[in-house]
């Protein structure tokens, strides 16, 4: 019998989501929730599978097994902490959630019941992304100096009109940095090492009706001693590609999108200089830029066949609750270190809270 994967949101998300799984054997979408019948009604004829308005019932299904969660970032936690309830193991789109206590919650309850939870953050599984870590971990760029990422996309007005949840504190939990740029926030973490302080400046600059950033710049001082920059934007017309860049006393690289485009090091291997010339120009989408349609979908693929693996054999998922939290972590603490314009130490002590303030206009 193939592992059945119930999709909570049909949204935009939710179709990439049902794509890979379709892409992995002895995996299947065999049941879809949405608040909204049509919606669930919709998505469930695409992908063939059946729909559900009331997640109890969903999740009393015996042919789901795993539960994905694709609903607005600030409504993760519930849908998850009912799967754990019924041991329904749990694959959550980024970010965990947005604040530290929601992501909390939901790491308990998986943890207490036994069940997987693992968090969306595709990026870690593209081979130029493992080919950096490699390097890291031996050591090759020396003492690490500085790390950036670098996410300058563009987003509409009619994007952030779409949808009544988007641009809100509540539900988006931010804007271009809890949004779009999480998924190098969390590369930059996972290459560099924990932060334990941030600086920053956020603004909304080019929006109207929303009341989270739409430009952000951080910096960080990482456990090592090395420094960082975090720059995120969707007023960035007409929006480029991520960029990662990583540089210690021996070495740099650089990543933009899945293409290395640096390679360099002091001590030299024979396989450098193939392996700059294989890993360029392996981007073959606009990377979310401009569109947030226009991404793949084999970076979800590859996260559900180790989230299937971990479930077969007991380990851990490599991108697993404590994992997606910490991208959290730093995120609200940059905005905390926006608001009060001083230096933010990490771990933070709890949630940061934030100011009332009315819906942001231009």
């Amino acid at each position: 019998m193939p592992v059945g994967f119930g999709i909570v949101g049909c949204g935009m998300i939710s179709r990439f989501h049902a794509k890979a799984i379709a892409d992995i054997r002895g995996a299947k979408v065999t049941a879809c929730y949405s608040q909204t019948p049509s919606s669930a009604e919709k998505f469930a004829q695409e992908v063939g599978c059946r729909a559900y308005t009331d997640l109890d019932v969903m999740l009393d299904s015996p042919d789901v097994d795993v539960v994905a969660i694709c609903t607005p970032s600030g409504a993760h936690m519930e849908a998850c902490v009912s799967a754990a309830k019924v041991g329904k193991h749990v694959v959550v789109e980024k970010p965990l959630d947005v604040t530290l206590k929601r992501c909390d919650a939901m790491i308990n309850a998986c943890e207490r019941a036994g069940v997987v939870l693992s968090t969306i953050f595709p990026s870690r599984f593209h081979q130029s992304s493992q080919l950096l870590k490699q390097a890291v971990d031996k050591g090759r760029f020396g003492r690490m100096t500085m790390g950036g990422a670098h996410v300058k996309w563009y987003r509409t007005q009619q994007y952030y009109d779409s949808g009544a949840w988007r641009g809100t504190w509540k539900l988006d939990g931010g804007g271009a940095l809890m949004n779009q740029a999480i998924h190098s926030v969390d590369l930059l973490l996972w290459l560099m090492g924990p932060v334990v302080e941030v600086t920053a400046h956020t603004a909304m600059l080019a929006h109207e009706r929303i009341e989270v950033e739409d430009a952000a710049v951080a910096t960080l001082k990482f456990a090592s001693g090395a420094l960082g920059v975090i720059e995120a934007s969707t007023a960035a017309y007409p929006g480029e590609l991520k960029r990662i860049e990583l540089h210690g006393s021996h070495g740099s690289a650089g990543l933009r999108e899945e293409d290395i485009v640096r390679w360099d090091f002091a001590k030299k291997t024979k396989a450098d200089d193939a392996l700059l010339e294989r890993m360029a120009g392996r981007t073959h989408t606009g990377g979310g830029a401009a569109d947030p349609k226009a991404i793949g979908h084999h970076g979800h693929t590859m996260l559900f066949k180790d989230v299937l693996d971990a479930i077969r054999t007991g380990r851990k998922p490599l991108i697993d609750g404590h994992e997606g939290r910490r991208s959290v972590e730093v995120i609200l603490a940059i905005y905390k270190a926006a608001e009060t314009g001083k230096a933010v130490q990490l771990p933070l002590a709890g949630d940061p809270t934030r100011k009332a303030k009315g819906t942001a206009k231009k």
